[in-house]
C-alpha cells in the first residue's frame, strides 16, 4: 500500500529527518581510526536514548535477514554495502564506511545514509565511488516533483552510475517512507523514464543510491544481514529521504535543518 501524507504529516516528519541528519553529522566527527564499530552503535544508541527516539533496527526482522538486527545502526566497511552489521572491528586508516540510520521521533521515521573514508588514507576509486552515489542523489532530487514518474527517478539514478561505468544491482533500492521504514513503493537504481507510479504530492521516498566496482553481485556474510561485493571490491552508498509536495521536492534528512 502507498500512503500520501498531508503537507501538516510531513511537517511532522521533519524532526525525525532533522533527528536522522544530525546523529549522522555526529557520529561522522567522532569516527578516526581505531574507533570500533560497536563504539558507533553504542553512541547512536545513546543519541536514541537521549532524544526519547525509537529504533527501527533492534527489532527489524524482514524475510532476507537473519532477525532481530539487535543493533541500532548499519556499519558497512569496504566491500560491505548494505545492512553491515556492528562488531567487533577498529577502524583502520584508509577504510571506507558507510553508516545507514533509520529512527522514529513522534510517530514518523526517516531514513538516511553516507560514506566516507577513515582518516587519511583512501585513493581516487574510493573519492570516485563516493562522489557518483552522492552525485546519483543529488541528480534525482529535483526529479522527486509532482508530475514525474517513478521510472525518472530511476532513470535519472541509473544514468548517472552507468554513466561513471559502475554496473547497478536492482534487488535493493529506495523505498517508500513515513509511519515505518520499508513500505511502498520500491525505487530502483535503474529503469526506464516515462515508466510506473506517477509522483503525487504527499509520497516521502528514502532514495539511496549504492554501487560496488566491478561487481552487480552480492553476498551475504555467515551474521545473515551484511551484504559484500561478490569480488570483494570497495562500496558506497548515499541516501535521503524526500517528500514530493506541490511546490517540488523537500529533503527531510539534510543536515542543518
Amino acid at each position: 500500500m502507498i500512503e500520501l501524507l498531508s503537507p501538516r504529516q510531513i511537517d511532522q516528519m521533519r524532526p525525525a529527518g532533522r533527528f536522522v541528519a544530525d546523529v549522522l553529522q555526529d557520529l561522522r566527527a567522532r569516527v578516526e581510526p581505531g574507533v570500533n564499530l560497536l563504539d558507533i552503535d553504542g553512541w547512536a544508541a545513546e543519541m536514541i536514548r537521549r532524544r526519547n527516539a525509537v529504533s527501527c533496527y533492534v527489532d527489524y526482522a524482514p524475510s532476507f535477514g537473519r532477525g532481530p538486527f539487535g543493533k541500532v545502526i548499519c556499519t558497512s566497511v569496504n566491500d560491505a554495502v548494505l545492512h553491515g552489521l556492528p562488531h567487533d572491528y577498529p577502524l583502520r586508516d584508509g577504510d571506507l564506511l558507510t553508516l545507514d540510520f533509520a529512527a522514529e521521533v513522534d510517530g514518523w521515521v526517516c531514513d538516511s545514509a553516507i560514506s566516507f573514508v577513515v582518516g587519511d588514507g583512501g585513493g581516487p576509486a574510493d573519492e570516485h565511488l563516493i562522489d557518483t552515489t552522492r552525485a546519483a542523489l543529488d541528480a534525482a532530487i529535483p526529479v522527486c516533483a509532482p508530475g514525474n514518474r517513478l521510472g525518472d527517478v530511476s532513470a535519472t539514478i541509473g544514468g548517472v552510475l552507468t554513466g561513471a561505468g559502475y554496473e547497478v544491482n536492482t534487488e535493493f533500492g529506495g523505498h517508500g517512507v513515513g509511519r515505518t521504514m520499508h513500505q511502498d513503493p520500491h525505487v530502483a537504481n535503474i529503469g526506464r523514464a516515462g515508466r510506473g507510479l506517477s509522483l503525487r504530492p504527499g509520497l516521502v521516498i528514502a532514495v539511496e543510491p549504492w554501487v560496488m566496482i566491478g561487481t552487480k553481485t552480492l553476498t551475504v556474510d555467515p551474521d545473515g544481514w551484511t551484504l559484500r561485493s561478490a569480488n570483494h571490491e570497495r562500496t558506497a552508498h548515499h541516501e535521503h529521504t524526500i517528500a514530493v509536495t506541490e511546490d517540488g521536492p523537500v529533503v527531510l534528512t539534510l543536515p542543518g535543518q
